[in-house]
This record gives structure tokens, sequence and C-alpha cells, in this order.
């Protein structure tokens, strides 16, 4: 399915299946903020289609922050995944080792933290600011790995509207929310909008649930309440 396929579908749920008034290019902007409500409803819940472990960043000896790439960027330094919303684990190592180590957020960053407030050969440390990592230069290069929450969804215009939809069980929750805004903003029809809305949140409650349900990998057997060990027991 394709994001027009989404608009095609969210016409006729607003009775104009030929898209004599409710084309794919009117509804675009519509379709563009659902995408955007349903990436933070996605986040917010922690669903794995949201989660991305990076390639391998480089960060040459005395480079003390990491951002994202200016256009065009700049050979030989170090850059964010041009996709990445949030950070959640940050992991470095000896260049070229794959001998990870997890790096400890701190709120802010100052040299005082370090003994003598001299160089190492690791960061230890690092902080999220200005949207940048923020780093306590070592003296050798070091490789780094986030783990972290990706954009899924791009800002659509006419060209990439035609592009395929990949990400599972979204298409239902996305046809009825554009068709609801459609509802409520272009043809201020607040009943048809309530109802188109109504069934949004019913396909967005089905795709969290089989989500939650898709994590629960390991099963578990409940001892009765007067048991002498209340404990779990893995079910084998």
């Amino acid at each position: 399915m394709t994001y027009d396929d989404v608009l095609v579908n969210s016409a006729a749920l607003m009775n104009d299946a030929s898209q004599r008034k409710y084309t794919s290019v009117i509804q675009l902007p519509y379709l563009n903020l659902a995408l955007s409500e349903l990436q933070e409803i996605f986040e917010l819940n922690n669903i794995p289609v949201t989660q991305k472990s990076s390639d391998v960043i480089n960060v040459p000896s005395g480079i003390d922050e990491v951002g994202f790439a200016p256009d065009p960027p700049i050979l030989g330094t170090p850059y964010l995944p041009n996709d990445l919303i949030e950070i959640n684990e940050l992991f470095e190592s000896p260049e070229g080792q794959n001998d990870w180590t997890r790096v400890v957020k701190r709120e802010y960053l100052t040299r005082s933290i370090i003994p003598g407030g001299t160089e190492t050969s690791y960061f230890g440390v690092w902080s999220w600011q200005e949207q940048e990592i923020k780093l306590l230069a070592a003296n050798q290069n070091r490789d780094l790995r986030l783990d972290y929450i990706k954009n899924l969804f791009p800002i659509l215009d006419v060209e990439t509207m035609l592009d395929d939809l990949t990400v599972i069980n979204s298409a239902t929750f996305l046809q009825y929310r554009t068709a609801g805004l459609c509802a409520e903003y272009l043809a201020e029809n607040p009943t048809r909008a309530s109802s188109l809305n109504g069934n949004a949140l019913l396909s967005l409650d089905r795709t969290l649930g089989i989500s939650t349900k898709g994590k629960q990998s390991i099963v578990y057997r409940r001892r009765p309440f007067r048991a002498a060990f209340k404990r779990r027991g893995i079910i084998i």
C-alpha cells in the first residue's frame, strides 16, 4: 500500500470514492498531521518499530560533541543518524575493536568530574544538550554506537505520497484519522468527524495491543496465593 492508497481510502470514508472533492493533494496536509500523531504515539508507547541501533560512529581524539550533519556534511566529522528522535543508550569501544561498554548519561558535563581535569582514553559519561551528544574528549580515537528511537515517517509531498507505506498495521488508523481530520476541518461535520476518529482510536488500540502482545515472549505460571514461596515460575 502506498500513502496515496491511504488517501484514496480516506476519501471513500468521506463518501467521495472518486475523489472529486477530496483529492489526494487536498488531503495531503491532514495525512501528514496523522503521520506525526502516530509517530508520537508509537514513541510514547515504546513500540518496537521505532527502535533502532546505529552504525558505528567513529569519533577522533579531541572531539567533545557529536551533532547532526549540516548540508553539505564536513568530511571526517562524526554525525548522528539523520532519523534520530531520542537516544535510549550510548555505548563506546576502542576504535575498531567492538568491545562495547555503556556510557553513563549525565544532565551536564564539566571537566571537574575528571580527577585533575586531564583527558582520558575513554569518554565514560555523556549528556544530551542542544540536540548534540556532549562528551569529555578522549585522547584516543573511539567508536560510538547508539540505541535510539527513530523517525518512521517522512513529510510527504505530491511526489513522495506515491511511496510505499512500510510500517505494518498503520494503514487503518491513518485512513480513519485522515478522514476524521478532513471531516472536522474541511467539511466541518463534527458528527462524521467524531465517528471517524472513534474508528481511528479503535484501530490504534488494536495496533498497540498487537505490539504489546508481541513483546510478551516469556510465559509465567503463577503459584497459588498461599504457596510457601510466592514467586513466578517459567513454564518450559
